[in-house]
């Protein structure tokens, strides 16, 4: 009789759960957070982005349109809670001009070459979303120096950016290998770039991928050589302000949707294909059919759709603004998916 009783209660719970969860599906639509109702009451997302402008990453093209890696991942969170790529507003800033846009709000979101660090997320008050660009700071030398290693700058002078982790890279990196320098600082990325080609400086130091962007922009490029060295770990992406969690879920997933589509193998060219899908998994990514997708986060239930069709996904960004067939001829190293030995890898859509 007991175990009759005992049986009766926990299929009374299950039952009491599947109507929950039921419940939770015919739920009215999530209540979205401040950051993402202001986006929405606008039209319009507010991108920070690269003051200086940096190749292949983020620039004004000559139609005074912006493009690049970091521009078109701010596109995908506009199509994601907007439904249109377009719907962006991007705020130029200077290095030391990015904590206190976070913190005052005045952008929605950053991705501008941004390492995600400790002290940032603390005392910015910013939330980082999944790192989008794994990248590492180098080291950049005139070609006829003869220089081919690191080691070999003692007492060389370097120029750095000021209010960056690369100029503490760099102090960091020498201090511990006894190599003595002397760093010529400047404010932003340009005049630091000018002062090196001007030769002012024997060498120059940013993350890789700025080192190769502004070599594609000198005069002779092959007068330069980026040293094989990498001397820290730099994880860009993108960040948002603290104060909505709800916001930076949004730009969370919007940024794992990208990186999954490409797993699956989903095109802004085929994409539509796929919506016809019967598969499972892929009708949940898609928020297809009875699958709740971005209502849950009080979005589109088909963003992912929308992302991709307009966007592209990882791949295809990365190969647009960076790839084999760009200036800079990148290849995927790290920024490859898991599958292919990378690092970028999402969790479940489910």
């Amino acid at each position: 009789m007991l175990k009759r009783v005992v049986l009766l209660v926990i299929l009374a719970a299950l039952s009491v759960g599947v109507v929950g969860f039921a419940a939770a599906q015919d739920a009215q639509p999530v209540q979205v957070g401040p950051i993402t109702q202001r986006v929405i009451d606008r039209g319009e997302l507010i991108c920070g982005a690269n003051a200086s402008g940096l190749a292949g990453f983020a620039t004004v093209n000559d139609a005074g349109e912006w493009e690049g890696f970091d521009v078109d991942i701010c596109r995908a969170i506009a199509a994601a809670i907007l439904g249109d790529a377009t719907k962006v507003s991007f705020r130029p800033l200077e290095a030391g001009e990015r904590q206190a846009a976070i913190q005052s709000e005045e952008i929605d979101v950053m991705s501008r070459n941004t390492t995600w660090t400790f002290s940032r997320d603390a005392v910015w008050g910013a939330t980082f979303a999944p790192t989008t660009f794994y990248d590492g700071q180098g080291m950049m030398v005139r070609a006829d120096s003869g220089i081919t290693t690191i080691a070999e700058l003692e007492g060389s002078t370097v120029c750095v950016q000021s209010g960056t982790t690369t100029e503490l890279n760099l102090a960091d990196f020498f201090s511990q290998r006894n190599i003595g320098y002397e760093p010529l600082v400047f404010a932003d990325a340009a005049a630091t770039w000018e002062a090196y080609i001007a030769g002012s400086c024997d060498a120059f130091t940013t993350d890789k991928s700025g080192l190769i962007a502004y070599k594609s922009t000198a005069e002779d490029p092959s007068a330069h050589v980026i040293l094989d060295e990498t001397m820290s770990k730099e994880p860009l992406g993108p960040l948002s302000p603290q104060s909505d969690p709800q916001f930076a879920d949004i730009v969370r997933w919007t940024v794992f949707a990208l990186i999954q589509a490409e797993e699956y193998g989903i095109t802004s060219a085929n994409v539509d294909e796929f919506i016809a899908s019967e598969v499972p998994e892929i009708q949940r990514f898609l928020g297809q059919g009875d699958n709740p997708g971005g209502t849950l986060y009080g979005i589109a239930k088909d963003f992912t759709v929308t992302v991709i069709r307009q966007v592209g996904n990882y791949g295809e960004i990365f190969d647009r603004n960076l790839g084999p067939d760009t200036p800079f001829g990148l290849g995927r190293g790290l920024n490859g998916l898991w599958t292919d030995g990378g690092l970028m890898y999402s969790p479940p859509f489910r």
